[in-house]
């Protein structure tokens, strides 16, 4: 007891009630540094200025930076109209933030959203991780005798086509047999996968080890970039984790290019068998060349530059050029390095942003084909079992309440 014969828990419990009281003025419990925190990540993720966070929360310059600076208490409804301004939930202002430790995110340290991203991911971690837990539901790692194996084997291309024959071995799969549902199938050997949304053409996808809540892979899925594109980076995230786990380091900032190649390749093979992909190219030895890297693309379900890249270990480079120029010859078009060819209208892929052209690839796959199904299903298992109700549900999925309303609804 105090002097005034009020009992710590007392305080305490008045101190989380007024979070949600709206007549109390001022939230006493709060952490100030972690809304400051919190703040100039998000504020600098969004790319703005203390001045403009202060227009958009409606108070003025002084009076934000005192409060992203931990120097002051502001009231609940200060941090509401700062949460909408920015865009984000008055939630985020108050979650701790835990630091990924053992993650390969490297040559994007100096991306402005790095941190956002960063942050995103290991509250993704931890709600998954608290999900499996409280269902005793965990998938083991498939993955961790064969990394262990690859790490006594010298480095370059021969052991990255070894990983990728291996890891096939794994999974069960047959020399000639194209990956169909990689999303699924790196789920169902107990690497998580998220797919994650960020208006970039130079970030792909990153990796995060075991030691820190994985083993887990995460796919940049921004409507710009092609299905297939995110097919190959999760392969490449695979091959990182099989073979460079030394390499996880969040502080590293240098892309080694060695084991980017290595990644590659990996990538290349688990995709491409040797024998499978050598005998559908030559199935097609009667078409015409674009037709041939289309057809064996569309088999593989990978992109049109995975083909050229396994053509190019036969024939060398010139097999670009050449591709380059007979894709001219038929479309009258041109391809820049970035481009891809033939973008397919918005209708095909999302057609909730019409005014958004995907850069795809020829005949290209839909967004259907990426889909990580595990945390959603762990989710609907915990609503059903009343482990978490459905406001934690949406919030684990990262949606309102209102679409995830819609989501049981469609539950059989």
């Amino acid at each position: 007891l105090n002097h005034n014969g009020i009992t710590v828990a007392f305080v305490i419990f008045m101190c989380c009630i007024s979070f949600y009281n709206e007549p109390i003025k001022r939230v006493v419990c709060m952490d100030q540094k972690v809304i400051g925190a919190n703040l100039r990540r998000i504020r600098e993720a969004k790319g703005l200025s203390q001045e403009k966070a202060a227009e958009l929360g409606g108070i003025s310059r002084p009076a934000y930076r005192n409060i992203e600076n931990g120097d002051s208490t502001p009231k609940v409804s200060t941090l509401q109209n700062i949460a909408n301004g920015l865009g984000v939930k008055l939630q985020d202002l108050f979650t701790p933030i835990r630091t990924l430790e053992k993650v390969r995110f490297r040559a994007l340290k100096r991306m402005n959203s790095r941190d956002q991203i960063l942050t995103e991911v290991a509250r993704w971690l931890d709600d998954f991780n608290y999900l499996e837990n409280l269902l005793r539901d965990r998938v083991d790692y498939r993955f961790k005798d064969l990394a262990h194996r690859l790490s006594s084997i010298p480095a370059g291309p021969l052991r990255a086509k070894h990983a990728a024959e291996e890891a096939r071995k794994e999974l069960n799969l047959f020399e000639n047999q194209p990956i169909r549902d990689i999303a699924g199938l790196l789920e169902s050997s107990g690497i998580k996968l998220y797919p994650i949304s960020l208006a970039s053409d130079g970030f792909f996808g990153l990796s995060v080890s075991e030691q820190d809540g994985g083993p887990a892979v995460i796919v940049n899925v921004w409507e710009r970039i092609s299905v297939e594109r995110w097919i190959f980076s999760a392969a490449h995230e695979l091959g990182h984790l099989l073979l460079h786990l030394e390499a996880y380091d969040v502080d590293e900032s240098m892309e080694d290019e060695d084991q980017e190649v290595e990644a590659n390749i990996f990538a290349s093979y688990f995709l491409m068998p040797e024998g499978a992909f050598q005998s559908e190219w030559d199935e097609t030895y009667g078409l015409s060349f674009v037709d041939r890297v289309l057809k064996v693309k569309r088999m593989f379900q990978v992109s049109y530059k995975t083909v050229l890249y396994r053509l190019s270990e036969q024939v060398g480079s010139s097999i670009w050029g050449k591709f380059q120029a007979a894709y001219k010859a038929r479309t009258s078009k041109s391809l820049s390095i970035t481009e891809e060819p033939e973008a397919l209208p918005p209708n095909k892929f999302q057609q909730s942003i019409p005014e958004v052209l995907r850069s795809q690839e020829p005949d290209s796959l839909s967004s259907s084909d990426f889909i990580g199904d595990r945390l959603s299903k762990l989710v609907r298992i915990a609503i059903e079992k009343d482990e978490i109700t459905l406001s934690r549900g949406a919030e684990i999925l990262r949606l309102d309440l209102e679409a995830m309303r819609e989501r049981v609804s469609s539950w059989e």
